[in-house]
């Protein structure tokens, strides 16, 4: 694969990302990727692994090493080192419906697990993938393709993120009849309202779904399946049901003066201001400002680094984002060896932006809200925080307790809660009646998709919890195998 001296040969090279203080001028992606020519040289970097744990997808540790999807990624490494474009493309396909995605917003976990980043630089097989996927749309490859024969079968997919328009793309291309809805305005789900604008431009997630439609799955938005339209008539419609709500339950911060006015979720503050973005490039005002305030973020994964970026963007006075737990080393710690996912400090571009434009990091680590400070009118002006102590219980769990006297206020007239999900949200649920699970997911048989209701099928997020969106393409493809297995007694479509 590749060329078997090109580690050696050539350095790794990345798209240049437009200096911090010029790219918080704007909401569009601030990315500057490489020449063809220079690109195919990154694919010249892929060695001949005798095992590419970057295709692998196990678990080691409890998190997985590889990509989820089984990408064939040393083999379109090469056509990409070969100039051979459309073939690259066609690989990349067998595996992922959405390179353009992925290419965007995934943490690479091949190139976490790459062979030549365990004494060297890993190959830049995202950036690859970023190229055969925009090449194909250049040349035409990746124009729609409609089934030639239909089954006559009808499935209603409901929930358009990644886990159900994956659902909904392989089982359009096994000839089923397919509809999506979805309740927001525009579909993508957490592609489009829970992404931002600078990390995946909409029109990305709007020239798929265009192709989709080309392709013959209808979209119907605006629909809020379980409130607007009642389970049962989908089932009589429909000859399957596939559930691919997400788990989208936000987990909230119960603490002294919560009810105060300027705290809010991250996932609402994020949607809103995209909406507003797409429809009136914020002329309308329908978004939560962020200028001029002092702001909070309670969060430290990529929801508050996503509402870091979008802060600034707004102009806000100064952003602090609240982590419980203790720094990640800088580099790979002895008991967390190669191909294990590296647990280490991830400075991602929100906080870059706030390092370069406050002259600090914004993350404060091993703290929590102890309370929320109103003014007499009821609206916040300060977060009261403690610091934690960590420490190993008796059977070796940690645990934190406060730092006695570690109080300290910070000033806030916008606090941003963005401390993960719960699960699935319960309506939607029992409107089809499928049990949930003690995580409030909806529950399967192990390795399963077919939920407890006949007919009934999950996927993605609402199915195994907040993830990623490779591990929401992947449940969506194994769902729609099960579902077309279900309706035709046996199935041709592949899940890797």
């Amino acid at each position: 694969m590749g060329k078997p001296t090109g580690f050696m040969e050539y350095e790794r090279k990345v798209s240049k990302a437009e200096p911090p203080k010029a790219r918080i001028r704007h909401f569009n992606e601030f990315h500057t990727h490489l020449p063809k020519e220079e690109q195919q040289l990154q694919g010249a970097r892929c060695m001949e692994c005798g095992v590419p744990f970057c295709q692998s997808g196990m678990m080691i540790g409890g998190m997985a090493s590889g990509c989820p999807l089984h990408n064939l990624v040393p083999e379109w490494n090469d056509l990409v080192y070969t100039g051979n474009w459309k073939q690259a493309y066609n690989r990349l396909k067998k595996t992922n419906n959405f390179p353009e995605f992925t290419s965007r917003v995934c943490p690479a976990l091949c190139e976490n697990a790459c062979t030549c980043g365990l004494n060297g630089d890993p190959v830049s097989s995202k950036e690859n993938e970023y190229a055969i996927i925009e090449n194909a749309y250049e040349k035409g490859y990746a124009a729609a393709m409609p089934p030639r024969v239909r089954t006559g079968k009808k499935v209603a997919v409901i929930g358009s993120g990644p886990s159900g328009l994956a659902t909904a793309d392989q089982l359009n291309k096994r000839g089923h009849l397919v509809t999506v809805f979805e309740r927001s305005d525009r579909p993508g789900g957490l592609l489009m309202y829970g992404i931002p604008n600078m990390k995946l431009e909409k029109r990305i997630v709007e020239r798929k779904i265009r192709i989709m439609e080309e392709e013959g799955v209808t979209f119907i938005t605006g629909t809020d399946v379980g409130r607007d339209i009642k389970a049962d008539k989908l089932l009589k419609e429909y000859d399957r049901v596939v559930l691919a709500c997400g788990s989208s339950n936000p987990r909230d911060i119960k603490a002294p003066g919560r009810d105060a006015e300027g705290i809010c979720f991250a996932v609402d503050f994020l949607k809103a201001n995209t909406k507003s973005l797409l429809d009136s490039d914020f002329a309308d005002k329908k978004f939560i400002s962020a200028k001029g305030k002092d702001v909070v973020i309670i969060g430290g994964g990529d929801t508050g680094n996503d509402c870091v970026g979008t802060c600034i963007r707004h102009g806000c006075r100064s952003v602090t984002q609240i982590e419980m737990m203790p720094k990640a080393p800088d580099t790979r710690a002895e008991n967390n060896p190669w191909p294990q996912w590296p647990k280490i400090c991830k400075t991602d571009y929100g906080q870059e932006e706030a390092i370069a434009l406050y002259g600090h990091d914004p993350r404060i680590y091993e703290s929590t809200v102890k309370e929320f400070i109103k003014d007499k009118n009821g609206k916040l002006k300060g977060v009261k925080i403690v610091s934690l102590v960590w420490e190993k219980d008796k059977n070796g769990r940690m645990s934190s307790k406060e730092a006695p006297g570690s109080e300290r206020v910070l000033d806030a007239q916008l606090v941003l809660i963005a401390a993960g999900f719960l699960g699935s949200e319960k309506y939607i649920a029992d409107a089809f009646g499928v049990e949930l699970n003690e995580r409030t997911n909806v529950k399967t048989a192990p390795g399963e998709y077919r939920t407890n209701v006949e007919n009934v099928f999950t996927a993605g997020d609402m199915h195994r919890g907040q993830s990623l969106v490779v591990w929401a393409i992947r449940e969506g493809r194994e769902t729609a195998r099960a579902v077309d297995e279900s309706l035709m007694g046996y199935t041709n479509l592949h899940v890797q």
